[in-house]
């Protein structure tokens, strides 16, 4: 057994050397590395320029070269239908290579290893399977070169990751490659630029505009006090985030017991304090639903799956008469 596994170790061993390596390479160098020569050097290409093209940024996929600085680059040199085609097969054929070498050098001590807060994590990701691969494409909430090695640490299926990967990066892609497309029309005078210029601000706008529609569709409906009281009583499992101050909480008009004060100022810089919640139930409490409708917000927006609000929180909580701790 020891003599078998030897060489897959080996191998591994050699392959982490080689990312890391090629990963420490470009990061000392990223501020040398000229996207005119790189574009210079795939033009002088002529009918192979496609090919290496989509070459340099699979290898920069796997190795963290900046993709928005390619995404560009594409749209400079095929303009905005080929180049986001190219763009997009080789972000993900890039990201795919990137899943596999992480399944293949971890997943084994991933899954040995695996607890604590990092497991409600790993299993809330697993759980939602492609759907939060959708969505981590459309929002882009971690650095996608980061979140590919990253995505293959859990047991997504690579199927599922990489169709979702392709059609899900659709927008961003569109939106960059005629970004790029745009600044060469600028640069040489094309016709109707202003026309262009428009439309590539309103693809950008939308690209932006992406996390606050996710987040709205993640977001669930608003419960009102006595719908909470109820699930209170039956026990079930979910989290009560009170988003008030410390003041506030601990204040006049007090607390559910069972609460989680985590106040909405603090939510970004603590959301890893509730992981394991992630694909739970979270329903956020405050005076009356303004910062807790806020907090839900952020909440969906970051990932979690099942969020509520409750609708004019502790003062319609304090006119049914419920009890309060204070």
């Amino acid at each position: 057994m020891t003599s078998r596994s030897t060489p897959k170790k080996l191998g591994r061993f050699l392959i982490l050397i080689f990312v890391l390596l090629g990963i420490a390479l470009v990061i000392s160098y990223r501020d040398q590395l000229d996207a005119a020569a790189i574009q210079r050097w795939i033009e002088e290409a002529g009918s192979a320029a496609p090919l290496l093209f989509m070459f340099i940024y699979i290898i920069g996929t796997v190795f963290f070269f900046p993709g928005t600085v390619l995404t560009l680059l594409g749209g400079v040199l095929f303009g905005p239908v080929l180049g986001t085609f190219y763009n997009l097969t080789a972000a993900t054929i890039g990201a795919m290579l990137s899943f596999l070498v992480a399944r293949y050098l971890a997943s084994d001590w991933v899954e040995k290893k695996t607890g604590g807060r990092l497991k409600p994590l790993l299993n809330g990701v697993e759980n939602e399977g492609w759907r939060f691969v959708a969505f981590t494409r459309l929002v882009p909430l971690f650095p996608f070169n980061l979140l590919n090695y990253g995505l293959g640490l859990t047991k997504i299926k690579f199927t599922h990751y990489s169709i979702a990967t392709y059609i899900f990066m659709l927008p961003g892609a569109i939106a960059y490659t005629y970004l790029g497309y745009i600044g060469k029309e600028a640069a040489t005078g094309g016709d109707g630029l202003i026309q262009k210029a428009m439309l590539a601000l309103a693809l950008l706008g939308l690209v932006a505009f992406l996390p606050r529609i996710i987040g709205s569709i993640r977001r669930g409906a608003m419960l009102n006090i006595s719908n909470l009281k109820k699930r209170l009583d039956e026990d079930e499992d979910f989290l009560l985030l009170d988003v008030r101050t410390e003041e506030d909480y601990n204040g006049e008009q007090g607390h559910i017991a069972g609460s989680v004060l985590l106040p909405l100022e603090q939510l970004e810089q603590r959301i890893d304090e509730i992981d394991d919640y992630y694909e739970k139930t979270v329903i956020t409490i405050c005076r009356t639903d303004r910062k807790s409708s806020k907090a839900a917000q952020i909440l969906a927006e970051k990932g979690f799956a099942d969020v509520h609000v409750a609708r004019m929180g502790m003062t319609d909580w304090i006119k049914h008469g419920y009890p309060v701790e204070q």
